[in-house]
């Protein structure tokens, strides 16, 4: 049975490592199914299915990350009460948390549904690829309340230091919605709605699993009164949550700008840039894995007033992180074009290998990138583990204005592949922000101890 995971002593480099390595791994298994959801509809519904998958990726994304940035934000609080070792506070902190949560989610439902139509007209999403596109939308949308449920028991359980019963839950998810992917596809001939439903199902699944081990946790199991909304911790909880969601919707929302002139491009561009954007979470696997590890790392250690370990925490994750990326981007710079080719098919071998080319390409800039993409991660997780939420916030608006800036100027002097320098370019931006305001709270944390 997974057990839960004190961050207040030990090394801090190796604690890190034991946190995140099971949350990696789970989301290997994520990624693979992803990659796997991806490839089936490539290959087994064509190009046009690719590519109306791509057209929205980061409309549902958005709503997707809302959902990530709100508990991942409630969850500070509740590191930093298990570090305090205040069960009391704890059981008080997830029951908010729950209520929060299930209003939230409630809410991105019907505003996803209500606004699709104006949320495509947006994208500029082409009428060859708009049914489908809507129809993968609606289903994938209509599963936020499970996919944010998920969200706040798998933060709850890395909170307290338990990596490990998510990394169970989404091995289980990822089978099953591999499995699903084939029956619904290629046996029921669903298309690119069987990808959706197998997806929402395989979400179910993963939430049961997390949510039992809560249920079954006498430390974390909360009551009714826990639950009952309280004007004081609601507003420190959304103080902490709303930022990171705020955060993700200026990075969607910038993403979906870039998308939307993506969408002006043929079908072959259209669906190799698809293509090495579904291989974007396997590129930061680690990089999340990293920062869950850093934030719980730093909430506890921030409870228990341990300043000294919150800065020795910061260096070791910025050398794994480094490591890590330099590892990983190689790798994809290496075997990234036979990859990419998974899931491309077309019945025109030129259009193949044109879209085979804007994937490599695509992918190579971002993995030649990717150390500052794994600093970025380090240093919003040591500032959101001491609860500050404004800086990171601030950091999703410097990806965002300069994401749209290159997404803007590609679309109005021309070129195409030019539009692959926006993310290295947001992620200088932010990192350098985030990083700078990273050593002046820790140099205002040491003055603490003085």
């Amino acid at each position: 049975m997974a057990r839960n995971l004190k961050m207040t002593q030990g090394h801090p480099g190796k604690l890190m490592m034991l946190f995140s390595l099971p949350l990696m791994l789970g989301n290997v298994f994520q990624q693979m199914y992803t990659v796997v959801d991806t490839a089936i509809v490539g290959k087994g519904v064509g190009m046009n299915a690719l590519a109306s998958l791509g057209t929205v990726d980061w409309l549902n994304w958005m709503f997707i990350s809302v959902a990530q940035g709100l508990t991942q934000g409630f969850s500070v609080l509740t590191a930093q009460k298990f570090g305090q070792s205040d069960e009391e506070g704890l059981k008080r902190s997830i029951g908010l948390s729950f209520s929060l949560t299930a209003g939230i989610g409630l809410l991105l439902t019907l505003i996803g549904q209500l606004g699709l139509d104006l949320f495509l007209d947006m994208l500029r999403v082409p009428g060859s690829l708009r049914e489908n596109a809507e129809l993968y939308s609606r289903i994938i949308l209509a599963g936020i309340p499970v996919m944010i449920f998920y969200n706040f028991c798998a933060s709850v359980l890395r909170a307290v230091g338990d990596s490990k019963t998510p990394f169970y839950a989404m091995i289980v998810a990822s089978v099953t919605n591999i499995a699903l992917d084939c029956v619904t596809v290629f046996v029921l001939g669903w298309g690119i709605a069987g990808a959706a439903v197998a997806t929402v199902f395989s979400q179910c699944i993963a939430c049961a699993i997390c949510a039992t081990k809560i249920f079954k946790s006498p430390l974390l199991r909360f009551e009714k009164r826990h639950a009952r909304p309280e004007l004081a911790g609601s507003k420190r909880l959304l103080y902490l949550g709303v930022p990171m969601a705020m955060q993700n919707i200026a990075i969607s929302i910038s993403g979906m700008v870039v998308q939307s002139v993506v969408n002006g491009f043929d079908t072959g561009f259209i669906a190799g840039f698809t293509a090495s954007n579904k291989l974007y979470g396997v590129l930061e696997i680690a990089a999340l894995s990293y920062g869950y590890a850093v934030t719980t790392y730093t909430g506890q250690n921030y409870g228990a007033a341990l300043w000294e370990r919150i800065k020795k925490g910061l260096h070791w994750a910025e050398l794994i992180s480094v490591v890590t990326s330099l590892v990983i981007g190689g790798a994809m710079v290496l075997l990234g074009r036979p990859i990419t080719m998974l899931f491309i098919s077309a019945e025109d071998p030129q259009l193949v290998i044109r879209a085979g080319d804007i994937a490599y390409h695509y992918l190579f800039v971002m993995s030649v990138s990717l150390p500052i993409l794994y600093l970025l991660y380090a240093y919003r997780s040591v500032l959101q583990g001491i609860g500050n939420a404004k800086i990171p916030l601030l950091s999703g608006v410097v990806e965002f204005v300069i994401r749209v800036a290159v997404a803007m100027s590609v679309s109005y002097f021309g070129g195409r592949e030019e539009i692959f320098l926006a993310e290295p370019f947001c992620w200088i931006g932010a990192t350098m922000l985030l990083g700078i305001s990273c050593y002046y709270h820790i140099k205002r944390l040491e003055k603490r101890r003085t």
